[in-house]
This record gives C-alpha cells, structure tokens and sequence, in this order.
C-alpha cells in the first residue's frame, strides 16, 4: 500500500512535538489535504488535538502493544486513502521501554513502518553546537532514519546561516524553522497536557500557526519527503487476522440485535484509544455512550458497561451528586452486568474517593475502600499483565500488555493479576477480577491482546441471555 508518511520526532520531551505537529495538520488542512494523524505511545491527550485539527479520529500506535505486522496493518487500515499520514513521537527519539532499550520508541516506530523522520530541534541557546547535536542523533544507529530537520524557536535571522552549515556539515536537509509563538503555547498540567476545550482560541491560534509554518516551513520539501516513503506492507496472517474476529457470533447472531455497551463519555471519563472502540464494533458492539457527570439513569437495555480513564478527581463534586447513575451502575454490577473499568474509571467504582481540591467524595461503592492522590506518579510506564485465576469467564487470557500513568493509588488495588515490568524485577498485583468485572488502573489497547475484548462480549452475550430468559420467564408466570 502507497502511503505518504512522515513521523515527527525530537531529542526530548517539551521540544515542540506537539505544538509543531498540530501547527503542520493544520497547514496541511488548510491546503485541502487528507491527512491521518497518529500518535507514538501509550497517549490519550495528545490525540484529541490531532482531531481537532483535522476533524476525524486521531490513533495511536505502539510497538509494545502489537507485532511489526499489526502495527503496519493498523497503519494502513486509518491511513488509507488520505494523502499523507504524519505520526508523532514520544519522548526522546530513541527513549524506549525500561529506559534502556529503544523498544516502543519513536525510532522503532519508524523502523517497523519504515517511515522518514523529521526531526525537531529545540535550537534556544545553540547556534554551530546544533551541528554536534544533530549529528549525535544521525549517527548513534547506523539506519537512524532521519531525512530532515526542522529549528524549533530559531531566530529567523540566524536561520539562513544555520541552514548553509548543517546542509554542507551533516549532509542533512532543513526543511524549515519554528520561530518563537507565545501565544501558541499548550500549558502542562498533572497528568500531561490540559485538554483542547480548556484552551481558549485554540483553533484561532492553530490557524496562526499554521500561518506562520507556511512561510517558515518547507512545505512541499516535506510533502516530498512524506512520498520518498515505501510502499507499506499491511498484509495480517491468517491467525492474526482471526484474532480479532469473535467467533461465537455465528451467521445467526449478526442478524440479531448488537450487544449494546454503555461508554461513560464526559470530561471525567474522556481517555479512549479509538482502536478499541472499532475493535469492539468489529466484533458486533453498538456502544451507546452516557454521563456519569449529567445524565439522570443509564441508557435503556445495555449488556454490558465501559468506565475509561481521565478526570474524576476533577469532577468529584458532579459525580458524587449525581446519584441515581452512580446506585444504578453499582446495582447492575452486582446483578451480574459485565464491566470493565481502568484508571478513572476504577477510581469511580470506589466507595470514596479524594479530588484534588483535598475533599473526599463517595462513588459508586462497588470497589471496597478508597482513591487517594499521591505526591508522585504512583506507577508508570508499560507493564505486562498475567492473570492469578478465572476472569470475565477465561482460565487463561494469556499476556496482556498494558500501562499505567496516576498520581492516585488505592487502598484495594486489587490482586487477581500480576503487574510486571518490562526489564526489570519490580512487579505488583493488581486488577479486581470476577467473572462480570475487570477493574484496576492499568491502560488497555485491545489490540495488544484481543482476548480481553472477547471475553467481555461473551460475559455480555451470556447476561443479556440470562436477562431475556428471565423476562420470558415472568411473562409465563404473569400469564399463568
């Protein structure tokens, strides 16, 4: 498959990424490009931007979670048909799992998809030692991939000069530079960046952005780069392929009603891997979504329930006032509805729960105990998951990759998985499991093991009927 593609990549965290990436969409968009957005790593916020630059769903991709082959695949599959796909990297270009190794980097991310890298310079304070640093990152593996640089807060008068130097020097194309923007800035906050609603102006700023990248940047010189990329290889084998189909849905069952999922969706519950939710509608899901925050009861006749990460620590006023959805909720899990809830959402199905304002508020009280914030991250990073006894109705789900990133813990974590990372000994139990629930703050992309979305449908199929067989049941007797 022909795919027009560059990934954007820097030394370190806070060189720009972001900021230039979404600045480079929306140039692209300007020109009535199709353009696909991807992001490196196990992130949520940064994707949200992505959309709002370019309207349709930005996806991740990361080479902890899937084989070279389903990334590839992933790739294309969001890609195709879009004139250029432009992926973000994560961290510093070769900083990968562990802290030690370059796995789940940028670097191999660009490996696995063979993908050009433009390589973004934070230049504030260098002028020839950029040609050192540059050089440092071209030559440490012998295939860096970096066909082109771009000069983050370069002063445009020094940028001709620079541009002559490392060109003759490195042997390398600059393709432009990022002049300084104070009012392009996108602030930090706990967990990582603040959300694309709670800055004003946004998309008035991008827009001036990309203004400004238009007469910095060498726009068609990055096109040409993004088309110098090989065709890629998206073809699955046969067992992947069947991986992410769910096989008990016989031909009978697709002409049936979908499994209906409730999907908490609010600025609580707001992080989602887009893969996840196409994965569950490929293996026959409607997912129906609600507020935990607004809405007075749970949508009608759900199967099953969805409680994603994100805010609640910010909105615990909200959700603790809204109490006929939290008595629902913890009613219909202990009735047997399947659930599945990570991070925030477990965070929620505790009895109480800190915010960050210090006050205590009570939650759905399915979870004995209490979320509490730390000073500190808590745990982070990727980890492998392997199950202690039966969930959601399986023996053995097999490795499940995942991530965690909290400044909250809880006094009952949970300890039907082990929690284990990834070059290192340190590991940690965690994960409440039954066979209707699977609730802990590890992070899950479905793809990284299609099981886990399996075994929940199947829980779901099972409860809806069980809850038909009962309805039949009591229209009997109501008619005897």
């Amino acid at each position: 498959m022909k795919i027009p593609r560059i990934l954007l990549a820097a030394g370190a965290s806070g060189s720009g990424k972001t900021l230039i990436t979404c600045g480079l969409l929306q140039a692209l968009v300007n020109r009535g490009l199709k353009t696909a957005s991807f992001k490196c790593g196990p992130d949520f916020i940064d994707p949200m931007f992505h959309s709002r630059v370019i309207g349709t769903k930005s996806r991740n991709l990361d080479t902890f979670f899937t084989s070279p082959e389903v990334t590839r695949y992933l790739l294309g599959k969001n890609a195709e048909d879009c004139r250029i796909a432009v992926m973000e990297g994560v961290m510093g270009y070769y900083d990968g799992v562990g802290g030690t190794t370059s796995k789940a980097s940028a670097y191999d991310l660009a490996s696995v998809t063979d993908t050009p890298v433009l390589f973004i310079v934070n230049s504030k304070g260098m002028s020839v030692s950029l040609a050192a640093y540059i050089k440092g990152f071209l030559e440490y593996k012998k295939d860096s991939r970096i066909r082109g640089v771009i000069l983050n807060q370069m002063s445009p008068m020094l940028y001709p000069r620079m541009k002559i130097l490392l060109e003759k020097e490195l042997g390398i194309k600059v393709l432009g530079y990022v002049p300084k923007a104070e009012d392009c800035v996108i602030e930090s906050r706990h967990l990582g960046l603040i959300l694309p609603d709670e800055i004003p102006q946004l998309q008035e700023n991008l827009k001036k952005l990309a203004g400004i990248l238009e007469e910095t940047l060498d726009m068609e010189g990055i096109l040409a780069l993004a088309d110098s990329a090989p065709d890629l290889e998206t073809n699955l084998s046969d067992k992947e392929r069947e991986g992410y189909i769910w096989k008990e849905r016989g031909e009978e069952e697709k002409h049936k009603r979908p499994l209906r999922i409730g999907v908490a969706r609010d600025e609580a519950f707001c992080f989602f891997y887009e893969d996840n939710f196409q994965l569950l509608r490929e293996m026959g899901a409607e997912l129906v979504f609600f507020s935990p925050m607004r809405d007075s009861r749970l949508p009608e006749d759900l199967d099953g329930l969805l409680l994603y990460g994100g805010y609640p620590e910010l909105n615990g006023a909200a959700l603790e006032k809204n109490c006929s959805v939290k008595e629902e909720i913890a009613g219909k899990i202990k009735e047997g509805m399947p659930c599945m809830a990570e991070c925030g959402g477990f965070m929620y199905l505790h009895e109480e729960m800190e915010g960050m304002d210090g006050a205590a508020y009570r939650m759905a009280g399915v979870i004995p105990g209490k979320a509490f914030r730390t000073p500190r991250l808590s745990r982070f990073g990727y980890v492998t998951l392997s199950q202690k006894k039966p969930v959601l109705g399986c023996e053995n789900l097999g490795a499940v990759p995942a991530h965690e990133f909290h400044y909250f813990d809880s006094e009952n974590c949970g300890k039907d998985f082990l929690a284990q990372k990834p070059g290192s000994n340190r590991s940690w139990n965690c994960i409440h499991g039954t066979e209707n629930l699977l609730a802990g703050f590890p992070h899950l992309y479905y793809y990284g093991n299609p099981k886990v979305p399996k075994a929940f449908l199947r829980q779901c199929a099972a409860y809806r009927s069980r809850r038909r067989q009962t309805a039949e049941e009591n229209c009997c007797r109501q008619k005897s």
